[in-house]
């Protein structure tokens, strides 16, 4: 049985876009917007597409949540119609998980060395 229930799915001809509305049960307090859109992007095979999670509202006494997730065919088609701020926080998150990688590369590469220089 899937953790994901399709509420929703239809799609948007005048805004170019699709619309899913999901329910993910028992994940109530435990999930992400990324692992969210990471989900719904496996579920559906919408590794080319930009999706975007607008909605995510946890419900009371429940451990379920429920959310509204817009899929787009062109990038450049979201910025314009979803709020900026969004994209904002996406990309800063990006870039802090780009930063990490950084410095983890950077931290690996001062041990392999010194292990090479040991014997």
């Amino acid at each position: 049985m899937s953790m994901i229930e399709i509420t929703n799915d239809k799609t948007n001809s005048f805004l170019e876009r699709r619309e899913i509305t999901c329910n993910f049960k028992a994940l109530g307090g435990k999930l992400k917007q990324s692992e969210a859109v990471d989900m719904i992007t496996k579920e559906f095979k919408l590794d080319d597409k930009t999706v975007i999670a607008i909605n995510m509202k946890s419900q009371t006494g429940r451990p379920n949540i429920s959310a509204t997730f817009y899929v787009y065919d062109d990038e450049k088609l979201a910025r314009r119609q979803v709020n900026p701020v969004i994209f904002e926080r996406l990309d800063r998150k990006k870039a802090k998980a780009e930063e990490a990688k950084a410095e983890e590369a950077k931290a690996e590469a001062p041990a392999e060395e010194a292990k090479a220089e040991a014997p």
